[in-house]
């Protein structure tokens, strides 16, 4: 059956842009389009889509209040169709599945990038479970859950919402590590779909004092700097972005720039990062298999390897490969995954050695560090 695919934006160029490309697609039907949230809340009930691709910033309501609406009581997996901007990581939170970063018409390609990537989203969405953001504990609980077929708009102006931090919490409590162990570990991660929230609901439940992590997330040029600032901003280690010789050390975790694969190596005394741009691998760049191959030929101490929520299988060769050198893995599970593809396949590789939920892999990996 066709996916069935509502488009949401105010600009009647981008509308048409991706009305026309979707449309072109044999396994993609465009139901609709709506030119703001409020259209949008008419239409949905109607066309009954199956994904709905979303500007995050629109006059009236915001993306992200949109998705605050909708999301409890019509939990449609949403793809974002955003600008550079800090307010996609917010409509995240709230709930979207993915996004996908809108073309700059002056770069050649660049609409073309833009096009396979989003037939490639949607058609991940159409699979994905949808997590609605649980309010946050500190906040007062509304007397009712919000009704979508019930909003009437918002008194916000337009713009995105402002962030906030309703996923933060703190690291789990236990003993400290000892210096033995956070000197002659490395942790590598790799995440597609629904990563950006299950990386964070990791690394916000580990303390500060972590061996060295390496994080590959699939995201574009330009995001990854800015998810790496939120995730350091709610996280007790640090986090960055990495950059081509960075040295890797304990209490500190390094997220693959977007646009360039990124390798573990040995220099000296220590290992870094290698950072360049590089051929799709598995179908990205950055690559979960790039990262974890050379965790496994070029680290020759402690190894963890930790696969979390996307579609398609990249990071399962690489580590099935770490295993064999010795590293304990991680697969995130099933049931919390948004899409159980990647951890799926290695599984069923014999790359894994423990399944957990997202919410127990940073429970799992102190205690396996603390072993």
């Amino acid at each position: 059956m066709k996916i069935k695919v509502l488009v949401v934006d105010d600009s009647s160029l981008f509308r048409q842009m991706i009305i026309q490309h979707l449309s072109a697609r044999p396994n993609i039907e465009v139901v609709g389009y709506a030119i703001n949230a409020y259209d949008a809340q008419q239409k949905i009930p109607q066309l009954k889509p199956d994904v709905l691709t979303l500007d995050v910033e629109m006059p009236g309501m915001s993306g992200i209040e949109f998705l605050k609406k909708l999301l409890p009581t019509n939990p449609i997996p949403v793809v974002l169709v955003s600008s550079l901007n800090l307010s996609v990581f917010d409509a995240l939170s709230a709930g979207a599945v993915d996004f996908v970063r809108k073309p700059d018409m002056s770069i050649a390609n660049s609409k073309e990038a833009f096009y396979s990537s989003l037939v490639l989203k949607v058609q991940a969405a159409s699979k994905a479970k949808v997590r609605v953001a649980r309010p946050s504990s500190a906040s007062p609980a509304p007397s009712a859950a919000p009704s979508f077929s019930g909003f009437h708009g918002s008194s916000h102006a337009s713009g995105a919402a402002p962030s906030q931090r309703t996923h933060a919490a703190k690291p789990m409590p236990f003993p400290p590590l000892s210096r033995t162990v956070l000197d002659s570990t490395i942790i590598g991660l790799g995440a597609s779909t629904g990563g950006t929230e299950a990386t964070l609901e990791v690394l916000k439940r580990l303390p500060a004092n972590i061996p060295g992590m390496v994080i590959t997330q699939h995201m574009p040029e330009g995001f990854t700097a800015m998810y790496a600032e939120r995730l350091n901003r709610i996280c007790a280690m640090e986090v960055r972005e990495a950059k081509n010789g960075d040295i890797i050390h304990p209490g500190l975790a390094l997220i693959a720039p977007g646009a360039k694969q990124m390798e573990v190596v040995r220099s000296g005394q220590n290992y870094i990062v290698q950072c360049r741009p590089g051929a799709k691998v598995s179908g990205h760049c950055p690559s979960v298999d790039v990262l974890f191959h050379s965790i496994a030929k070029n680290v020759h101490i402690n190894k963890v390897g930790i696969i979390m929520t996307g579609m398609g299988s990249d990071g399962a060769d690489g580590l099935l490969a770490m295993r064999q050198a010795g590293a304990f893995t991680i697969g995130q599970d099933k049931e919390s995954c948004v899409v159980y593809g990647m951890p799926m396949v290695a599984f069923n590789i014999g790359a894994v050695c423990t399944q957990s939920s997202c919410e127990n892999i940073a429970s799992v990996l102190l205690n396996h560090l603390k072993k």
